[in-house]
């Protein structure tokens, strides 16, 4: 057999899986989001209704603004500590051992549902949560602080709770690839620690950086959960229009705000794929 017919044998197998669990059901809900839906039920039909109520709403806009920010802000600060923690796993610790041991460490959370993790986040936060008694108790403040729960800032708290991880491990990853003698000649030519942080290492993990930034984004886009227990049910986003539509059997409705969200991950994911070559680290 032909080379060519080989790679294509060899090809066909993983292509038809992709094709009926990934680009099957993503068609479905491109086809759904034209159909018509009444009260009671919903109709086969190719109609822009449901793409023209959703566009022509102000509070669609509104809260994919305020996604795109819970992304954002959990995007920065997961890169933060994400890029720091990797970093001192893979220069600090010089033992293997230490390395993985700590990196195991750091999976511990996720040893329990995300359910679980985040929910633990309410009683710590609460009026009368350890987070308040502790900071009266240490004279900060006289009163309870009302917005360390049902806010933005604990959703925002819970968001790099959870997905700090999916950061710190193609970081740690690409970090631990990169040869330890590039450093030393950067030291012999008089570089300094922030002159080698800046020129050697944050390039060399450009790529950790971007898939871990990749993870991110797409999973606070479609968190829904998070949003709703950690505002009390007072912020919205786009997975909480989508939760509700589908409670409502609004299932045209649904589909055409996933098709819109869909395409501003894809967006967002290509704009990011730009500024480096992601090939390299896979």
């Amino acid at each position: 057999m032909s080379d060519g017919f080989t790679s294509w044998a060899l090809a066909t197998p993983v292509t038809l899986v992709l094709a009926f669990f990934l680009l099957a059901p993503i068609a479905m809900i491109v086809a759904v989001s034209f159909w018509g839906s009444t009260s009671f039920s919903i109709y086969p039909d190719f109609i822009w209704d449901n793409y023209d109520y959703l566009l022509g709403s102000s509070v669609t806009y509104k809260v994919f603004l305020t996604t795109l920010k819970f992304a954002f802000m959990t995007w920065i600060i997961s890169l933060v500590v994400g890029f720091t923690v990797a970093y001192y796993l893979t220069f600090h610790i010089r033992s293997l051992t230490w390395q993985i041991a700590l990196f195991l460490l750091c999976t511990i959370p996720f040893w329990t549902s995300n359910i679980i993790r985040m929910i633990s986040w309410i009683p710590f936060l609460g009026r009368n949560g350890i987070a308040n008694q502790t900071l009266m108790d240490l004279g900060f403040t006289t009163e309870p602080l009302e917005w360390l729960l049902y806010s933005e800032f604990s959703v925002t708290l819970a968001f790099v709770h959870l997905y700090t991880l999916f950061m710190v491990v193609p970081i740690f990853n690409t970090m631990m690839r990169i040869d330890k003698s590039l450093i030393e000649a950067a030291y012999d030519a008089g570089a300094s620690g922030f002159q080698i942080l800046t020129n050697v290492i944050i390039p060399l993990c450009k790529p950790g950086m971007m898939i871990g930034s990749i993870f991110v984004v797409t999973l606070v886009m479609g968190d829904f959960i998070t949003v709703r227990f950690m505002s009390g049910s007072q912020i919205a986003n786009v997975g909480r229009l989508i939760s509700n539509d589908i409670a409502l059997l609004a299932y045209p409705s649904a589909a055409a705000t996933a098709v819109v969200l869909l395409i501003t991950v894809l967006i967002m994911v290509a704009v990011m794929l730009r500024f480096v070559d992601i090939r390299k680290e896979l």
